[in-house]
């Protein structure tokens, strides 16, 4: 290994020398330059790096290195691995700008930031966090801490929304409603894990029912979870007046896709003075109602009636693309069921066929009335049309794809599902533990203006490289470029609005 000394020479003069160690003694390999000046000593020093660099065929780890320090050889060290110690500060920075750094509650804080990087069990999660973090939690410290995080279901809420209205411009009048299913590994029920119809095609397997409100950003604000026979329409009430009881809410408007519509939910919404926009399902309309509709809305592109029904006003338009949607559809259905027909032994239960006197036809009255309904699409909703017009309803209500995506972020990239615990006291801190991911998730999409995959993509490239000095024993980090185009990402996830 060699080194290089300065050693003070007669007058002013100093002498710079490159050396190594043979049998515990200096040997001098060369003799580089004498200099009286700061500037020519470290011109010298200069030219014995590069001298010690083409003699022995090694580079040096930093090339910075500043005058008088000792020189790290890339031969001294040895790699040991990366830390990915970047993207966790980066989301702990998200985490404590949402207001979810909890001192007393670290490794919560940490079980939320890996299920974002790579989600897995409660254990398993906790060999991720030393793996690619470096930080170390015990186990014993999860079965400790994890019944009291119970209680943080309203706090976490509470700086969620806080953080909503100071992001956002969250002010309650405006909020998106939907529900989900999600499945377990077992085929055992309980109070909580029920069989039920299950939006993952798991109906062998018990499962919960989760409801969820977002902004009409798409940021989550809240979420309640129940049962898994619960009918999704039943939720509605209890968890919206409920909300509005919680933070003394008093302008509302939910928008909900067309399961929450019926006439028992129509009159308790009416009842607590809450706006309403819901899909309306078109076919189980009556036949005076269709027939209204059928003869007063134009079948040109764009056209919208709005008719006055117990459920409130019945907003209907017709796209020309939904149309052509519709009939292949249709058509296709049609041509299954007379295909059925001629294959007898082969018989299934399609759409469009029917019960006849003795053997199986076409439902001819359901293929007119899905003909009257071809691009046709429904909204109700008790919001007069002085106070929003036909296209205002109409477009927040689209706008409802939001908590579609929020789901998928939370069933896809998070793996919300399938949920492994058993108990319900771990069920709900699971899926508490995903509410605060996914409200962390959703505020870097929406302000960084891509995925969650691909912000996690870009900054697991920036990663510390281990590398223990192998004459020192201690550890060296080097971290990769950040690029522009990140910190530019970072930056904006990170400015206030």
């Amino acid at each position: 290994m060699l080194h290089i000394r300065i050693v003070k020479t007669k007058g002013n003069s100093r002498s710079v020398q490159v050396y190594h160690y043979q049998n515990s003694k200096r040997v001098i390999i060369k003799h580089i330059g004498s200099g009286t000046t700061n500037e020519e000593i470290f011109a010298l020093e200069e030219m014995a790096r590069l001298f010690i660099a083409d003699y022995t065929k090694q580079l040096y780890l930093f090339e910075d290195s500043k005058p008088g320090e000792e020189a790290v050889l890339v031969s001294q060290c040895e790699f040991i691995g990366i830390y990915l110690t970047y993207l966790y500060d980066v989301l702990r920075a998200v985490q404590h700008q949402i207001g979810y750094t909890l001192e007393a509650d670290a490794l919560l804080n940490d079980f939320v930031v890996i299920r974002i990087v790579e989600p897995g069990s409660k254990l398993r999660s906790i060999e991720l966090i030393e793996s690619y973090f470096g930080i170390k939690h015990r186990r014993q410290q999860f079965y400790e801490s994890a019944h009291k995080w119970l209680v943080l279901k309203e706090r976490i809420e509470k700086k969620t929304l806080d953080f909503a209205r100071k992001q956002y411009g969250f002010d309650f009048s405006l909020l998106f409603y939907d529900v989900t299913t999600l499945y377990f590994e077992t085929f055992t029920e309980d109070e909580l894990r029920k069989n039920g119809f299950s939006k993952d095609n798991k109906s062998q397997q018990p499962q919960i029912v989760v409801a969820l409100m977002v902004t009409p950003e798409g940021f989550p604000v809240s979420y309640e979870v129940f049962s898994g026979n619960t009918f999704e329409g039943h939720t509605l009430i209890p968890v919206i007046k409920s909300f509005i009881k919680k933070h003394k809410v008093e302008n509302f408007t939910v928008v909900a896709d067309a399961a929450m519509i019926s006439i028992e939910n129509v009159e308790a919404l009416r009842v607590e003075k809450i706006n309403y926009i819901v899909g309306a399902r078109l076919g189980n309309v009556s036949a005076h109602l269709l027939e209204t509709i059928d003869a007063k809305l134009p079948k040109i592109d764009g056209s919208v009636i709005r008719l006055k029904t117990e459920n409130g006003y019945l907003i209907c338009s017709f796209s020309k693309k939904r149309y052509n949607k519709d009939k292949f559809e249709m058509n296709r259905q049609i041509e299954r069921a007379k295909l059925m027909l001629t294959q007898p032994s082969k018989m299934k239960r399609v759409k469009y066929l029917k019960s006849g006197d003795s053997n199986m036809m076409l439902n001819e009255k359901l293929i007119e009335k899905t003909t009257k309904l071809l691009g046709i699409k429904g909204y109700y909703t008790d919001i007069k049309e002085a106070v929003a017009d036909n296209a205002t309803i109409i477009s927040r209500y689209h706008d409802l794809y939001k908590v579609e995506q929020a789901f998928r972020v939370s069933k896809n990239d998070l793996q919300t599902r399938p949920i492994f615990h058993f108990k319900e006291e771990p069920i709900q801190l699971h899926i508490l533990i995903c509410f605060m991911a996914l409200a962390i998730s959703k505020h870097i999409e929406i302000t960084a203006t891509l995925s969650i995959r691909a912000f996690l993509t870009h900054c697991k490239k920036i990663t510390d490289a281990r590398l223990i000095n192998k004459i020192t024993k201690k550890e060296i980090r080097m971290r990769a470029h950040v690029p522009n185009h990140l910190q530019e990402i970072i930056t904006k996830i990170l400015t206030p609005h």
